[in-house]
């Protein structure tokens, strides 16, 4: 498989050259966003977190009811990733084209069939620094940078597909228009070399820094960014304010946190808000919850709504690629900036 390239995993045998890659119209995946994908990063041969891969397999297989052997692929996965050493493995899978017309499939075994595609792109997905995680891996960290609220907003969805990395992401490519908009607003005509940044403006600057938008559902509630998931902490003074919202089967613990030594993960309490109706459960996202459940803190499943913005003390961005990308700053849709 070169790079760079889309081949054909399922049916068997249809390795197709990328330059003569053509879908029919039929495609359930284009015509209906009938499918689902993952993204995943590969470093020294091996597919990161491989686990939470699999079991995104099985879930969304399960959930769309497609005929998934996700073991096989897995193991073909995994032969790929060795292949591409370094880089990123990006997995469509799509419900195989239909006799019925319109929206409708077969209620049989091959109404379940699927295609399911793969691609590979060398590039490097290695952080300047990491966190360490008590199983021995670690978490990519990026370097500091701001969000802004946006004010285009996700779908609300039925139980069976919220929280899903469905084929249907309209509304976040709207959003990612969104926040690309406000950049190339803030930016000269021309593209900045970050390395004259002290050169430039403060808006040009603040552009520069700007790297994920913060998406409200449909119900008014913020739930993750364009490309990623949300974390967040609140003040103390905000906490006695709306413990009426937390999870009941968590409580926070408001106790001295040595800031200075702590591990970023497990200073003070994080939250992130549920993926019950909208926004996707992410692989990052899972494995924060994880790894912090049986910490002095556990990850609090707890809506993030209008009037806790303002109360915000530290906010982080995370997906399985980039790993945690933590926050400075937080432009408000009022213009306000609420500083971590």
């Amino acid at each position: 498989m070169s790079p760079n390239s889309w081949i054909c995993l399922n049916p068997p045998n249809a390795t197709i050259d990328d330059s003569q890659i053509a879908v029919s119209l039929d495609n359930r995946g284009l015509a209906y966003g009938d499918g689902f994908f993952t993204t995943m990063g590969v470093i020294n041969g091996q597919i990161l977190w491989l686990d939470y891969h699999h079991q995104r397999l099985i879930f969304h297989a399960k959930a769309l009811q497609l005929k998934l052997d996700s073991d096989s692929l897995l193991a073909i996965l995994q032969t790929h990733a060795k292949q591409l050493q370094q880089g990123m493995l990006k997995l469509i899978v799509m419900r195989a084209a239909q006799d019925i017309r319109g929206y409708g499939y077969m209620p049989s075994e091959s109404g379940s069939a699927c295609e399911v595609w793969l691609k590979s792109l060398r590039m490097n997905i290695a952080a300047a620094q990491s966190l360490p995680l008590a199983n021995g891996q670690s978490i990519p960290l990026q370097a500091t940078a701001s969000a802004i609220c946006l004010s285009a907003q996700i779908a609300c969805l039925p139980p069976p597909l919220a929280g899903l990395k469905s084929l249907n992401r309209l509304d976040n490519v709207l959003a990612s228009g969104e926040l690309h908009a406000i950049k190339a607003k803030l930016l000269p005509s021309t593209l900045l070399d970050s390395a004259l940044l002290e050169s430039h403006s403060s808006e040009s600057k603040a552009a520069l820094s700007l790297s994920e938008g913060l998406l409200r559902d449909m119900s008014g509630r913020w739930i993750e960014g364009t490309m990623s998931n949300v974390f967040y902490q609140l003040s103390d003074s905000r906490l006695g304010a709306s413990s009426s919202d937390i999870n009941d089967s968590f409580k926070a613990d408001k106790g001295n946190v040595d800031k200075d030594k702590a591990n970023y993960l497990t200073q003070g309490q994080w939250y992130t808000p549920s993926m019950a109706q909208s926004g996707v459960n992410g692989v990052m996202r899972q494995v924060l919850i994880d790894e912090l459940s049986t910490s002095k803190n556990p990850v609090i499943i707890r809506s993030l709504k209008d009037d806790d913005l303002p109360h915000l003390s530290r906010l982080f961005f995370c997906n399985a690629l980039r790993g945690i990308m933590p926050m400075t700053s937080l432009t408000l849709l009022s213009g306000e900036v609420v500083n971590f």
